[in-house]
């Protein structure tokens, strides 16, 4: 081996090492941050609308409770602003350290908070004030997480190696409803006196693993490329919104199909099944827990095949499932047989949340030029996930409105995946394409 080819040989060995320790340090940072975020999902369901939320009508508790879990969707694309915005000038590494601090702190103080009986209409007042904060966090963690693994990617796999960042969701929601499922074995009288606080508490020390690792990270080469040809933007905000607006509402579309399939099957489930339909609740949180686990290994692999048969097709064949199992969903649920239930949860979790989750890591991110990356895919994102965050409120009022019926949220699920099938239609195919 000459000396050159020893020196090209090092190298390589070199930027494999450094993009599988940016890939692992990436995942495990954001599986924290999910845990956080969904924590309180499943806490929605199971304990926020009788704590916090104690109407003498269930279905308006319901209601309530689902309108603070949007609360956190809608803070998220003030974080993705105000985070995008320091990631395009100061760098992608600073932020990441910043939102894991804000969310873990969010997180861990929900867990010491008094309820409602406790300290009256306070209660929730707090509760809502720390969704926000948690929803910043999350808002502007998100795209930093993916661009330091996408950015330091090679083309021809950064599907693969950019799907793997979302890894930690499903990580995360493991953890977040195995920790729930574990506390379902205490009376209910204890888990709302004081077990269903335990989820949010041990948050913290996540997040000081979490926080450790992401400062061992060094700086994208891409945004040290930018610093040192002095091409940092100034406003990149108003830039995406005045000269790059098609980018911008295109990733918005992606995104909502795959979001409101997320919160219908995990989130709003869980009180579908418990309430609607009066079953135990270890049935349903069992069934996610179990979809979880198989998107760990569907993930990566959606991420590589839209390396090979382009993003594009991809998102089209997840949005053609979505439609067309809109109404079996509920048809499905609605038979009350666990084994049922189990199987569906899996099945539209896989296909029509994962698929979409999958690839729009890298997909947002390719939409968008270096300078413009943080603040465009991170806001196109997150403005997705708040509009597709109001699911579970517009969820509950249905059924309120036309007295039990499904029906409405599975016309409202087509809807959304059309949008999201014009959307894919607008976007260039970017696999195998090198980074603008």
């Amino acid at each position: 081996m000459s000396i050159a080819e020893h020196v090209s040989f090092s190298e390589s060995t070199n930027n494999t090492t450094e993009i599988k320790r940016v890939v692992v340090s990436s995942v495990i940072g954001t599986a924290v941050e999910w845990y956080d975020f969904l924590v309180y999902g499943t806490a929605t369901a199971l304990v926020f609308n009788k704590l916090f939320f104690p109407l003498s009508d269930p279905a308006l508790g319901t209601i309530a409770a689902f309108g603070t879990y949007a609360v956190g969707f809608l803070a998220r694309p003030l974080g993705a602003a105000i985070f995008g915005h320091f990631g395009d000038r100061v760098g992608r590494k600073a932020m990441l350290a910043m939102t894991i601090t804000i969310m873990g702190l969010g997180t861990f103080l929900i867990g010491l908070l008094p309820t409602y009986d406790q300290i009256g209409i306070a209660a929730p007042i707090l509760l809502v004030l720390l969704r926000l904060l948690q929803g910043i966090g999350i808002g502007g963690e998100w795209g930093g997480a993916v661009l330091m693994v996408v950015e330091n990617a090679p083309a021809r796999n950064r599907g693969l190696l950019g799907s793997m960042v979302q890894i930690g969701w499903p990580i995360g929601n493991l953890a977040a409803i195995g920790v729930f499922a574990a506390l379902s074995q205490v009376p209910d009288s204890d888990f709302l006196a004081w077990a269903w606080r335990i989820p949010f508490l041990i948050s913290i020390v996540l997040v000081g693993v979490g926080l450790y690792i992401r400062l061992q990270l060094e700086e994208t080469p891409v945004f040290r490329e930018i610093e040192a040809k002095n091409e940092v933007a100034k406003l990149p905000l108003m830039e995406i919104l005045t000269r790059h607006r098609r980018s911008f509402f295109t990733a918005v579309g992606l995104k909502l199909s795959e979001v409101s399939y997320a919160i219908i099957v995990g989130v709003f489930a869980i009180s579908y099944v418990t309430g609607h339909l009066a079953m135990p609740r270890n049935v349903i949180i069992n069934a996610i827990l179990l979809s979880a686990a198989v998107a760990i290994l569907m993930i990566p692999i959606f991420g590589w095949l839209s390396d090979k048969i382009g993003r594009k097709t991809m998102f089209y064949a997840s949005c053609l499932f979505a439609m067309t199992f809109a109404f079996p969903l509920f048809w499905l649920l609605d038979t009350k047989d666990p084994l049922t239930i189990t199987l569906t949860v899996v099945t539209a979790i896989t296909f029509g949340q994962m698929v979409g989750f999958s690839i729009g890591a890298p997909f947002y991110s390719e939409l968008f030029a270096a300078r413009l990356r943080y603040s465009g895919a991170s806001l196109g994102f997150q403005v997705g996930a708040a509009i597709g965050g109001l699911t579970p409120f517009a969820a509950a009022t249905f059924m309120a409105w036309t007295g039990g019926a499904s029906w409405p949220i599975s016309i409202y699920l087509i809807v959304v995946a059309f949008i999201t099938f014009i959307a894919t239609m607008a976007a260039p195919e970017t696999a195998g394409k090198a980074l603008r």
